[in-house]
């Protein structure tokens, strides 16, 4: 499957075994901020968890049951974030897609550029109609994302997410093909 390289300062690949101690130092650097969306970036996330990722990642990708992306700086190749594809339904043509930055590279564009390549890879590559952001009412940067690419805000879902025992609403948004029509072209 060919993955968009995109012409921004970001970039997507697919993670590799060697990255998992670059992951499990972003995680780290970033447990205060991330840790609240997403329980995995938990205080004592270990370099071992971090290596588990990586193969869950790669049987992901065999499987065909979730694509997850390394975001990453294009001219250093640093490690960003990470970003995927999951809940994939082939039935329905749909996916969820989730992300996260590292601390000192939030609010930089990594998320927005990363979700644009994503979005196209699922549309291009694994011929979904549509892509669903659920994002927490209380995660007001990840709703910037989903706003800057143009993802359509659908409604409000009570109780929607369970993070860290605390119950959540949400907001889901959706991306469709024709979203991509007002997006950067693929270098």
């Amino acid at each position: 499957m060919k993955i968009p390289t995109g012409t921004g300062r970001f970039g997507i690949r697919r993670w590799r075994l060697e990255d998992a101690s670059p992951f499990w130092e972003a995680a780290v650097e970033s447990v205060a901020e991330v840790s609240r969306w997403l329980p995995w970036c938990h205080p004592g996330y270990s370099l071992a968890e971090a290596e588990a990722w990586m193969l869950a990642t790669d049987k992901g990708w065999r499987d065909g049951t979730m694509y997850d992306f390394c975001i990453h700086e294009r001219q250093t190749g640093w490690l960003v974030g990470g970003i995927g594809l999951n809940r994939i339904d082939s039935g329905a043509r749909m996916a969820n897609l989730g992300y996260w930055v590292r601390t000192s590279h939030a609010g930089q564009g990594a998320a927005t550029e990363a979700t644009r390549l994503v979005a196209r890879f699922g549309f291009d590559q694994l011929d979904l109609m549509r892509i669903e952001l659920v994002v927490a009412v209380e995660n007001l940067a990840s709703q910037r994302v989903a706003a800057k690419v143009g993802a359509l805000r659908e409604g409000l879902m009570r109780n929607r997410l369970q993070i860290n025992g605390t119950t959540h609403h949400a907001y889901l948004h959706s991306l469709v093909p024709e979203d991509m029509a007002g997006w950067p072209r693929e270098g």
